[in-house]
């Protein structure tokens, strides 16, 4: 135990299991920090030591920003010793997903189209972040342009599961899964466009947030698809989640509530179906807790998603092919040598999908977004699993299947918040995850449901092998 800690625990901040400064939660780090008993310098330190330590070989990150994130923490320090705080993150070292703008510094997306891009901006969600007295400690590793999701497609190299680095972290925010699993930060940012947050965050045992559609701004972050795209929290456990949301909206209001007895909405049909037996086990058996809390559950049926004819997937998923190619056309053209095999096949796909087609897709879209807020008259949130089957080893070479996104793109199409939270484990040690959601603008209550779950369950304070 080192000195720091052991004052720490002299003056009663810290319990045992949390003595070392890398593995607090955010929300602890956050009080330490209010209450002057650890510096925004000291948690910098424990990062930073930790991200030199172990990302060699978990690639987590693409951009350790150490110089500038000290300097930051030192800004932080001084304004803490005059009793001085920005906001609910002051002096907390977060990191953010390589799309997301950051003045400055280089903002990759992952690819070498993006090698020497340094942005002339912060994105908008970088802004609040800063407001609320974060420090950035650089930017994450993830599938190329987000166009993936097993963190094998970048052009930095594929990043490994930290419980078994043999294995697929998810993706396409595999970098920021893996760094808040790994104890490399407080926090990290992810987007999701189809599961890009809630698959990684359900294989490496965090909790992860995609916020309702539009409440969290996409300015100055690159685009997949524009429809679909999302910006969202990644943390260790729901309070963190909520925390960090919370900044990044710019609201800072506090989100989580103890909740009133709700009606738990179970959708079977698509969400339930050839679910690995380890997976279908674990689900089950969150369900059920969740019950024990003030909760009922009932089945329900949600809006019916056309599924195409040729994989696991809604037939709008050609919106996110139409749109990505109109995002990548002029640089596609330009040097598609420079993209991933992979992703380089996503883009010509995309150049297929006819006009007419795109405009159906579109008002389908709307319909169903207005459709599904019918299924919350009669109950509160959703359960379902995020994913049906286990990680699986990395293998950049694989086509991966798709029926990995079959159980979070439906959210992203219905624009619904929806967390990931670690409901068990496999017999082989891997992370289980549950998806929690709700209707629009429901952060609240989904929120407040995983950290009721998370306050009579040990799942999410599992740490990883390292």
């Amino acid at each position: 135990m080192s000195e720091l800690s052991r004052r720490h625990l002299l003056m009663g901040a810290l319990p045992f299991q949390q003595t070392q400064l890398h593995w607090l939660t955010l929300a602890d780090a956050a009080a330490l920090v209010r209450s002057r008993r650890v510096s925004p310098v000291e948690l910098t330190r424990a990062c930073l030591e930790r991200i030199e330590k172990l990302n060699p070989k978990f690639n987590a990150f693409i951009t350790v920003t150490a110089e500038q994130a000290l300097a930051q923490a030192r800004q932080m320090e001084t304004e803490q010793s005059r009793r001085r705080f920005r906001g609910p993150l002051h002096g907390i070292p977060i990191a953010l997903k390589d799309l997301i703008d950051t003045v400055g510094i280089r903002t990759t997306a992952a690819s070498a189209q993006y090698l020497d891009r340094v942005p002339a901006d912060d994105a908008k969600v970088v802004r609040f972040l800063k407001a609320a007295g974060a420090v950035i400690l650089g930017k994450l590793n993830m599938d190329e342009f987000a166009y993936n999701f097993t963190s094998e497609t970048s052009h930095f190299g594929p990043v490994p599961n930290p419980w078994n680095p043999k294995m697929i972290p998810g993706g396409s925010s595999g970098g920021s899964a893996v760094a808040v699993a790994a104890g490399l930060c407080y926090g990290a940012l992810g987007s999701d466009t189809g599961g890009s947050i809630r698959l990684p965050a359900a294989l490496c045992g965090i909790t992860g947030l995609k916020p309702t559609y539009n409440r969290v701004s996409t300015d100055g972050v690159v685009p997949l698809a524009w429809s679909l795209d999302h910006v969202g929290p990644m943390c260790r456990n729901a309070h963190d989640t909520a925390l960090l949301l919370s900044a990044m909206d710019g609201s800072t209001a506090p989100l989580l509530k103890k909740p009133t007895r709700l009606r738990l909405g179970i959708p079977r049909k698509l969400f339930f179906d050839k679910l690995d037996p380890e997976i279908e086990s674990a689900t089950g058996k969150a369900i059920l807790a969740m019950t024990r809390l003030p909760a009922d559950a009932v089945e329900v049926t949600l809006p019916e998603l056309a599924m195409a004819p040729d994989g696991p997937l809604p037939a709008l998923s050609m919106l996110v092919l139409a749109e990505a190619y109109s995002f990548h056309a002029r640089m596609f053209a330009k040097a598609p040598e420079r993209y991933h095999p992979a992703t380089r096949r996503s883009i010509e796909l995309g150049a297929s999908i006819p006009l007419p087609a795109y405009v159906e897709a579109r008002r389908e879209l709307d319909r169903l977004r207005h459709e599904i807020a019918k299924v919350f008259e009669t109950v509160d949130v959703l359960l379902t699993p995020p994913v049906s089957q286990q990680a699986f080893p990395i293998d950049p070479k694989r086509i991966p299947d798709l029926v990995y996104l079959r159980n979070t793109f439906p959210f992203n199409f219905y624009g619904l918040p929806t967390v990931s939270i670690p409901c068990g484990f496999t017999t082989g040690g891997m992370p289980i995850g549950l998806q929690i959601s709700g209707p629009a603008l429901g952060e609240e209550k989904v929120l407040s449901l995983a950290h009721a779950y998370q306050q009579t369950t040990d799942w999410h304070t599992r740490r990883p092998p390292l």
